[in-house]
C-alpha cells in the first residue's frame, strides 16, 4: 500500500514562505539540500510524519502561474476556533469560519492562503478528518 509522505510546491521568497508555515503549522526544517540551482527545504512538525516540500529556484522573482487544477492542502487541529484565532493574531488573514453538511457528512473549517497563494484548509479535528 502506498504512504503519503510529502507534497511539494514552489515558492518565490524563501524567507518569507518559511516564517509563514513556522507561524501558522508550526513547521520547522527537517533537512534542507541545495543544489547549484535550486534548494529543497522540507518541513515537518510532531503531529504528522507527513512533510511539506518547498522548493526554491534560485532566480525565480516573478509569482508561480498556479493555474487552475491546484486545489487545496488540508490540516487538521484539535480546536478550530482557537487556531481561527491565533491565525488572525499572527496577521495571517484566514477567511471567516465556515461549516459544510450534507447527510451525514460535516465538515467545520477556514481556509488561509500562503505568501505565493497556495490556499490550505484548516478543519477541525474529528469524523473523518482525524
Amino acid at each position: 500500500m502506498a504512504k503519503a509522505i510529502h507534497m511539494m510546491i514552489r515558492v518565490v521568497d524563501e524567507e518569507r514562505s518559511l516564517d509563514f508555515y513556522r507561524r501558522g503549522f508550526g513547521l520547522e526544517i527537517a533537512q534542507r539540500v541545495d543544489f547549484d540551482d535550486f534548494s529543497l527545504i522540507y518541513m515537518s512538525n510532531p503531529e504528522s510524519e507527513f512533510e511539506l516540500e518547498l522548493t526554491v529556484n534560485q532566480g525565480q522573482v516573478a509569482p508561480y502561474d498556479l493555474g487552475n487544477g491546484y486545489g487545496h492542502m488540508a490540516v487538521s487541529v484539535d480546536d478550530l476556533n482557537a487556531e481561527h484565532a491565533r491565525f488572525t493574531a499572527e496577521g495571517l488573514e484566514p477567511d471567516p469560519l465556515k461549516g459544510l453538511t450534507h447527510g451525514d457528512f460535516s465538515a467545520s473549517y477556514f481556509f488561509v492562503t500562503d505568501p505565493d497563494g497556495y490556499r490550505i484548509e484548516v478543519l477541525q479535528r474529528g469524523g473523518r478528518f482525524h
